[in-house]
Order: C-alpha cells, then sequence, then structure tokens
C-alpha cells in the first residue's frame, strides 16, 4: 500500500497504473474520500471499491472549510494509525493523504457554491459548509481522475448534492452510493460518534427508533425532545425524511427513505 503525501505523487501513482478510461473493461480505479477516522460504514465502501475495481485509494484529509464551528473542527476524531490499518487489511491499493496547504493553495479564495439544495436542512444550519464539501470533492475528483467513486447514503444531501455538482460540470467519474451502515441499535455508523459516553450511545439510538416510526414530525420532535436530545430539524422532503440532533453536544444526522418504511 503507498502513502501519498502530494499533488506530484498523486499523479505519478496514478500515472504508473496505465488506466484506460474509454475501456472499463480494462483496468479501473476506485475512490473513497474520507476524513479519517474509519470505522465499518467506511469499511463497506472500502470492500465495494476493492471488489469492483483494480485500484482503490482512499484519502484521508479533515477538511477545514466544511466545518463553520473551530470547535467541532477542532474536536474531529483523527485515528490516523488505525485508518492506516484498516486500509491495508482491506487491500487498498494506496493512501492520498494531503494537507490544508496543499489543497488550498489560494486559501479558499475560489470555491463551489450550489444555491439552492445547499441552503436547506444541514446547509440551513450549517452555513458554508457544503461550499466546503463540494469545493474539496471537486479537487479530489480532479486530482484523482477515478472511474468510480463511494459515498455513503448516511449524509444523503451530501450525496445528492455531489451527484448534481457532478452532472452540472460533466465530471466523468460514476458516483456508487452505499446502504447506511447502522449499529445493532440501528444508530448510524459516524466518525462522530467515538465522542459520545456508552449512555450517550443508548441515547442516541432513540434517533433511528423515532424517524422509523409512523409518528409525524412534530411527535417525534416531542419525543426525542422528552429524551433530552436536541434536535436541530426533523424534515420529511419528498420520499425521505432527514434529521439532525444534538446528543452530549455531539451533532449526529440520519435520514431514511420513507418509501422503505410502509
Amino acid at each position: 500500500m503507498k502513502i501519498l503525501k502530494n499533488i506530484n505523487e498523486l499523479k505519478e501513482y496514478r500515472k504508473s497504473l496505465n488506466l484506460d478510461w474509454n475501456d472499463f473493461t480494462k483496468y479501473t480505479i476506485g475512490f473513497v474520500p474520507t476524513m479519517g477516522a474509519l470505522h465499518k460504514g467506511h469499511e463497506e465502501l472500502l470492500k465495494k471499491s476493492v471488489k469492483e475495481n483494480n485500484h482503490t485509494l482512499l484519502s484521508i484529509f479533515v477538511n477545514p472549510t466544511q466545518f463553520n464551528n473551530q470547535n467541532d473542527f477542532e474536536k474531529y476524531p483523527q485515528t490516523l494509525d488505525t485508518d492506516l490499518d484498516i486500509a491495508e487489511r482491506l487491500h487498498v491499493s494506496a493512501v492520498f493523504m494531503p494537507n490544508k496547504e496543499i489543497m488550498y493553495p489560494d486559501n479558499y479564495k475560489n470555491r463551489v457554491a450550489e444555491m439552492e439544495l445547499s441552503k436547506k436542512l444541514c446547509g440551513a444550519h450549517r452555513p458554508g459548509h457544503f461550499d466546503g464539501v463540494l469545493s474539496v470533492v471537486l479537487k479530489l475528483f480532479l486530482l484523482v481522475q477515478a472511474h468510480r467513486v463511494y459515498f455513503g447514503e448516511k449524509d444523503y444531501q451530501q450525496l445528492t448534492l455531489i451527484k448534481g455538482m457532478s452532472e452540472a460540470f460533466f465530471l466523468p467519474s460514476e458516483i456508487v452510493p452505499v446502504t447506511t451502515v447502522r449499529e445493532s441499535s440501528g444508530l448510524a455508523m459516524s466518525s462522530r460518534n467515538q465522542r459520545l459516553s456508552k449512555a450517550g450511545l443508548l441515547l442516541a439510538s432513540n434517533l433511528y427508533k423515532e424517524i422509523t416510526s409512523k409518528n409525524s414530525t412534530d411527535i417525534i420532535y416531542q419525543n426525542l425532545k422528552n429524551l433530552g436530545i436536541e434536535v436541530e430539524y426533523i424534515e420529511d422532503v419528498g420520499s425521505r425524511r432527514y434529521i439532525a440532533a444534538f446528543v452530549e453536544g455531539v451533532r449526529l444526522i440520519d435520514n431514511v427513505d420513507l418509501g422503505n418504511q410502509q
């Protein structure tokens, strides 16, 4: 497994693969962009990529531009040694680990902004968050030039925005969604779960229990509030229900397809 710390190393690595964009029957590269602190959800993305491609590249970069709260950025869990062990165990071909100076040589003067969906749900409560997400994802897409890129459905709003950006800018990589991986309690796996106590994990499991119930969003909001959970929003948009809430000061998100809850 190769460790790539700068753009030149990434370019040289990709050049060495002799990939053919015009023939997917030959060698292909799959890409899983992450902020590290890998968990079983990330492992499913990597396993799918390894299964479907000849080479899998993982990126680890805690992207500062998508944090509207500096304290949240500073507390984001970083488990690099464990992450690299997981990557090697799953037969990842290479890991790209850039820093802020490499990813933002212009100090973020140029960025991507989506003007509709990014202003709703998480975007309404985290100003600038999705500008940071889309900007870094576009940079990574252009650098890696993968045939397939894998994203979890846990952040379905993010997935939808990335698909929209890809279509708008004619990006050739196929975006492959992967079903949300959950704890036995139903809690969606997240790097942020590492910041919860055992009691917090148990309390957080109520998010999934409630959003998969037949209750209205108003009743769910009140039920969670009665449990001591601070609900930022719970909304039904189309056939999907979205929620963001705080447990022990940790912001958690989830969503479910209401069509599958009938």
